[in-house]
């Protein structure tokens, strides 16, 4: 006897690549749509069983692999739909997402995607694998100090005396944090350092040992 279909929700924002991907699912014998919606808000607000989420959302790098990640934390299997580029798909995938996939991904390979996460396995199209593979967000040790000070509520003045550096060097590792990241509050570099334990929020404010210099 076949095996039940796996149940699919489907959270978009834009009604027309909604009702492609609806379209798409409807009718697939080993796929059931059990849902969709517009926002997370309204599945959090109307929660369904189902163990996969495709999603399609226009959201910031980092709310997108903020999103995936709540949506992993309650269990389901998380496939982006995105117009984003390699780059910013790749913290959705450090953030649990089993499939990424472009917008303008054909028919074909968005139902083998689906099928192949069903299955129990990833599905990532090969340049953003490549990119992964060669060019995987890299944070440096001076970068981390910094984040775990942002962290722990201080301000760049602070920062740079602790670190017996520059002010404007503290700036200059802030401004090629917020490119890596993709964020530009303080409040999302905070959360970054946190929630993805690249440093966890530095106790006190003890001052540094380090001498002064300008790196």
């Amino acid at each position: 006897m076949d095996a039940d279909p796996r149940r699919v929700v489907v959270v978009g924002d834009c009604p027309l690549i909604r009702l492609g991907i609806i379209q798409l699912i409807t009718g697939e014998p080993d796929l059931l749509l059990a849902a969709a919606v517009s926002s997370v808000e309204e599945l959090d607000t109307h929660p369904v069983d189902a163990g996969m989420v495709v999603i399609n959302l226009r959201l910031a790098t980092l709310e997108l692999a903020r999103t995936v990640s709540r949506l992993c934390a309650r269990g389901y299997a998380v496939v982006v739909v995105s117009a984003a580029a390699h780059i910013d798909l790749a913290p959705a995938i450090r953030a649990g997402a089993r499939g990424c996939l472009d917008s303008h991904t054909e028919q074909a390979e968005l139902l083998s995607a689906l099928r192949t996460v069903a299955a129990g396995e990833t599905y990532v199209p090969g340049p953003l694998a490549v990119h992964l593979l060669l060019a995987p967000l890299h944070i440096t040790e001076r970068e981390r100090e910094i984040l775990g000070r942002v962290a722990s509520g201080d301000t760049d003045r602070e920062i740079a005396v602790l670190l017996g550096i520059s002010e404007h060097t503290v700036h200059s590792h802030l401004d090629r944090l917020r490119d890596k990241i993709g964020a530009r509050r303080r409040a999302d570099l905070t959360r970054f350092a946190i929630e993805y334990s690249l440093v966890p929020p530095t106790p006190g404010r003890g001052r540094s040992t380090h001498p002064a210099r300008g790196d």
